[in-house]
């Protein structure tokens, strides 16, 4: 069931960070539909949040979009090369995020594969099984590389049918959940260990 606009409305974007965990985020680009099962996220929380883009209110033409009503993309270039995928939240005027740093590919095995120039290295199924490494998309970058989703798609409604997420059914205890600081955001100096970084091992 694809997730409704209320769900990204939430006030709370530590909570959205972790009930995002063991969703679905699928995508429709080329005509090829590919998904995966999120398996780590970050929160960022806007003006109070040292990491965040949008700390102090901080308005761009990038950071423009983070201040719209929760349940939007905001996909943005690191190092000039990743292309990475967040989780508009919140309401109108409060810049809250979440990142997507990792999923378990699910459909669209193959066209994943060519994505992340790893076709013809063996069966789709079987790479998905040796991946213990979650070489495949356990990153930011890879996962955007993965599902086909870069800068352009940044803005985009996610309830529509470029870029969307799913509630397949798959429970997730909080006890499963492993906390700890966010990656590369030593700049955000003590707000760098705040516990926003989630993940499960599935």
């Amino acid at each position: 069931m694809k997730l409704e606009k209320d769900f990204y409305l939430h006030e709370d974007v530590v909570q959205v960070a972790k009930d995002l965990l063991g969703k679905h985020l699928c995508t429709k680009i080329d005509g090829k539909l590919t998904s995966g099962i999120i398996t780590e996220t970050e929160a960022y929380a806007g003006e109070i949040d040292k990491a965040s883009h949008a700390f102090g209110n901080r308005r761009t033409n990038r950071t423009e979009i983070m201040f719209a009503d929760g349940g939007v993309s905001y996909v943005y270039l690191c190092y000039g090369i990743h292309h990475l995928f967040n989780v508009v939240t919140n309401f109108r005027d409060t810049p809250h995020a979440v990142l997507i740093r990792a999923i378990k590919p699910a459909d669209g095995l193959e066209t994943i594969l060519e994505r992340r120039n790893m076709s013809g290295k063996g069966k789709a199924i079987d790479i998905l099984q040796k991946d213990k490494k979650n070489k495949i998309a356990g990153g930011p970058g890879t996962v955007s590389q993965a599902l086909g989703i870069k800068t352009k798609h940044t803005g985009l409604d996610l309830t529509g049918k470029v870029i969307w997420i799913e509630d397949r059914g798959l429970k997730i205890h909080k006890k499963d959940i492993i906390a700890g600081p966010r990656v590369g955001v030593d700049y955000a100096g003590d707000h760098a260990q705040w516990p926003y970084r989630f993940i499960i091992n599935i």
